[in-house]
């Protein structure tokens, strides 16, 4: 499952990295790509509005087919995808005589035909709306509107689960246990999304999350009192109230929403820090 690394050094001794398959044989898209210029954190006028981003290695974002709305094609190569650590599929459609990229789930091939629609098969890999899925399957990639792209269930190892159907609405399961309606012509993928070992994974050194846009965390009662309700203070102190966000919002397991989504029939259980 991991790659034997030889201890040489202490970040190579706590370093976990999983043996992938063979990633790249085609060149990447370049009409489906795009340049990413990284931020750092900052908005137009130069204020930090995501803290801990900056740095990171230079990266090409590919514009994945989420929609997959009536496509088919041909399963050309496994590709790696900087913004995320599922792996992504290099696809060939005949037709049109276009290439394009989707997630790709587990166990997908090279050389595998792939169809999205109501005409297309129960297979791996495939698209299909809610009225023609079995109940029971694991999803991926699922559309909460008709003719959308996918919003659940995206991440490496993620699926959701198809567990009713009426005549409006099909119901699933989230990996987070909670349950939502989504209309039953919306799309879904059938299958669980690649790389389902990559949490296992371990970084081994800080300078491995630079890498990765990543800056250290910061704790508030380390900052000045401008930065953050925990800061100032002679010496060490304990903050001096419960933990709050730095915009003074209480954090740490307590309700800061109240809003209820009317499509959600079972809420997932939030799990306190």
């Amino acid at each position: 499952m991991f790659k034997t690394i030889k201890p040489v050094t202490p970040s190579l001794r706590n370093l976990k990295i999983l043996i992938k398959p063979k990633l790249g044989e085609k060149k990447w898209l370049k009409n489906q790509s795009l340049k990413s210029k990284p931020r750092g954190g900052r908005n137009n006028k130069g204020f930090i509005t995501a803290f801990h981003k900056g740095g990171g290695h230079k990266r090409v974002l590919r514009l994945i087919d989420l929609a997959r709305i009536n496509s088919q094609g041909i399963v050309l190569s496994l590709d790696y995808d900087p913004h995320r650590k599922a792996f992504i599929a290099q696809v060939f459609n005949k037709i049109t005589k276009s290439f394009y990229y989707i997630l790709a789930p587990k166990n997908l091939n090279k050389g595998s035909f792939i169809v999205s629609g109501p005409k297309a098969q129960i297979k791996l890999g495939n698209a299909l709306p809610f009225y023609k899925i079995p109940v029971g399957m694991l999803i991926h990639n699922v559309s909460k509107k008709t003719m959308y792209k996918g919003q659940y269930a995206r991440s490496a190892g993620g699926y959701s689960q198809l567990i009713q159907k009426t005549k409006d609405y099909a119901r699933i399961r989230l990996s987070s246990g909670e349950q939502r309606l989504i209309p039953i012509k919306a799309l879904a993928s059938l299958g669980i999304v690649s790389n389902q070992n990559a949490k296992l994974e371990t970084i081994g050194k800080a300078g491995r999350s630079r890498w990765k846009n990543r800056r250290p965390k910061v704790r508030g009662v380390a900052m000045n009192p401008i930065d953050h309700p925990h800061g100032g203070g002679e010496g060490k102190t304990s903050g001096g109230r419960p933990s709050v966000t730095p915009w003074g919002k209480p954090t740490k397991g307590s309700k800061t929403s109240f809003f209820k989504n009317p499509m959600t029939i079972i809420p997932a259980i939030r799990k306190l820090k």
